[in-house]
């Protein structure tokens, strides 16, 4: 076996290796083990994206953690923000998000979360790899009531709504906005209507009928053309598309043109300038990050800092040195004063 762990967890073709309910189970016992840090009933989260293949990964998970002894808690397709979110709301000692992106239906993958909604460090994705190729852990078999359970968060989606909406300061809303969303047949599609509709906007959805096979399928952040066509028809304000997992988010503005994550990211820095809030002058971006980007940000007197590509190395450097914006081209973007 090779290495397990890429940029954003572990990823390949749904049912092939590494990607199979064996290695799932596999995972599950290994993560069990490894964020047991206190005495007690641990109890981990589980969310996915919209994908056919999701159903197996899910159980399978659910089979190894309860086979370790910790209580699962389900909360079903949800952007993986949420399960971030729902890991510290929940007091969970870890999370799970079954997801493989941007990637087609065929493809799926397995992403942890900390306690405290973090991406684990490459050190503590080395110790799951370690215990599951050394077999240290296959003695361990609770049984009788030491066995874990699973249970269904029926209000997860309610409760993450309404974190998004206080995100926004009170006195603004969307009131007389004409907004079309992309939810990429994926994980938001049901939560990201509800959350700008609720807010006052006028919207037009496109991308909300999953069927577990047309995620990201000619839709979503990485495919734009339909969005900016509706949104030119619609003669909306603005176009936001995000992908599978909605971890990630591309605008297109009321011309039909995309706005990607560099310029996103310029315009949030530039606001958050004039507002005195923009913590040490600073915003991280990667090695990706256009030349562009960086000559209008010294241009203005904010600082860049330059990660390797991925959010995880973004909000490691974030938090490590206490910045509050970052993101990159691809469309992530962390507002650390809100969530992780």
């Amino acid at each position: 076996m090779g290495k397990l762990f890429g940029t954003d967890g572990v990823r390949g073709v749904a049912n092939l290796d590494p990607m199979t309910s064996e290695m799932a189970m596999k995972l599950g016992r290994a993560a069990a083990h490894v964020f047991r840090k206190r005495e007690g009933r641990q109890k981990i989260i589980i969310g996915k994206d919209t994908r056919v293949s999701g159903y197996m990964l899910e159980s399978a998970l659910t089979a190894g953690l309860c086979s370790m002894g910790v209580d699962v808690l389900l909360v079903g397709p949800l952007p993986t923000p949420a399960i971030a979110f729902m890991t510290r709301s929940l007091r969970a000692d870890a999370g799970v998000m079954i997801s493989a992106s941007h990637n087609p239906y065929q493809d799926n993958g397995i992403k942890f979360f900390s306690n405290d909604g973090m991406k684990l460090p490459d050190e503590l994705e080395l110790r799951i790899e370690d215990l599951i190729l050394s077999n240290e852990i296959e003695h361990i078999r609770p049984t009788a009531d030491a066995i874990g359970k699973a249970y269904r968060i029926d209000d997860a989606e309610g409760r993450y709504i309404e974190f998004v909406k206080r995100s926004l300061p009170r006195e603004m809303d969307f009131q007389n906005m004409r907004i079309v969303l992309d939810c990429a047949h994926g994980a938001a599609y049901h939560v990201f209507p509800k959350v700008i509709r609720e807010l006052g906007a006028k919207v037009w959805v496109m991308g909300n009928e999953p069927d577990g096979l047309n995620i990201n399928d000619g839709c979503g952040a990485v495919h734009p053309e339909r969005l900016q066509q509706m949104v030119r028809d619609r003669k909306a304000d603005l176009g936001i598309a995000l992908d599978g997992d909605a971890d990630r988010a591309l605008f297109v503005c009321e011309q039909g043109q995309v706005v990607d994550g560099d310029h996103a990211l310029a315009a949030f820095a530039l606001d958050l300038k004039r507002l005195g809030r923009l913590r040490h002058n600073t915003v991280v971006g990667t090695v990706m990050s256009n030349f562009g980007f960086e000559a209008c940000m010294r241009e203005a007197g904010i600082n860049l800092i330059r990660t390797a590509v991925g959010d995880r190395y973004i909000l490691e450097r974030m938090v490590a040195e206490d910045y509050n914006l970052g993101g990159e081209q691809s469309g992530h973007m962390i507002f650390l004063d809100y969530h992780t």
